[in-house]
């Protein structure tokens, strides 16, 4: 077999996820325009496709916040996809802790392992010793 030779470098679709940009002063009723947007962003990705949400704009956090985030994680999750926080503030996080509701966020340290050189204690009667 023979395949014809390429000239270049091949190519590679990006792996960057779209992102959606909130922004303030939010009101209770203005949740259907980021909704749409983000049904938008995930159309035609296929099944665990992610949108960043750059909360960075939004303001000092409240319940019309938290609405919104809400509101936008089940539209994500209904159309099989799911959203990643950027640049939540620290009252934010408190916030949707507070009420319950868990988001993936940009640049969110991973669970590891302890550093070497850590020893645990044993038992004097411990039979794996």
């Amino acid at each position: 077999m023979s395949y014809p030779s390429l000239s270049g470098l091949p190519v590679v679709d990006a792996m960057t996820p779209p992102v959606l940009v909130l922004s303030g002063p939010l009101t209770g009723d203005g949740v259907s325009g980021p909704c749409d947007a983000l049904r938008t962003l995930l159309e035609g990705g296929g099944p665990g496709r992610v949108v960043v949400c750059d909360v960075a704009g939004l303001g000092p956090p409240g319940l019309a916040a938290v609405n919104l985030l809400a509101r936008l994680q089940l539209t994500a999750r209904r159309s099989g996809g799911r959203i990643r926080l950027r640049d939540p503030s620290a009252a934010l996080c408190a916030l949707l802790d507070l009420v319950g509701l868990r988001f993936e966020t940009e640049g969110q340290p991973e669970q590891r392992e302890p550093p070497l050189g850590v020893q645990e204690a044993v038992e004097a009667r411990d039979p794996a010793v």
